[in-house]
């Protein structure tokens, strides 16, 4: 194997591994997002409640 080689293959594993876990992230961050809108949905409910 060349160096030219082994240069090309090292940098397409870090992209894959780059790209994994950019994808990781936003997943993450799209969970993270949906449980604040419930938990502020829910205390808007809460909020309802007691004002009735």
């Amino acid at each position: 194997m060349t160096v030219k080689t082994v240069t090309v293959i090292a940098a397409l594993l870090a992209t894959m591994v780059s790209l994994t876990s950019c994808g990781n992230t936003i997943r993450g961050m799209g969970k993270d997002a949906a449980n604040t809108v419930n938990a502020t949905q829910d205390a808007g409910r809460r909020v309802d409640r007691a004002a009735r």
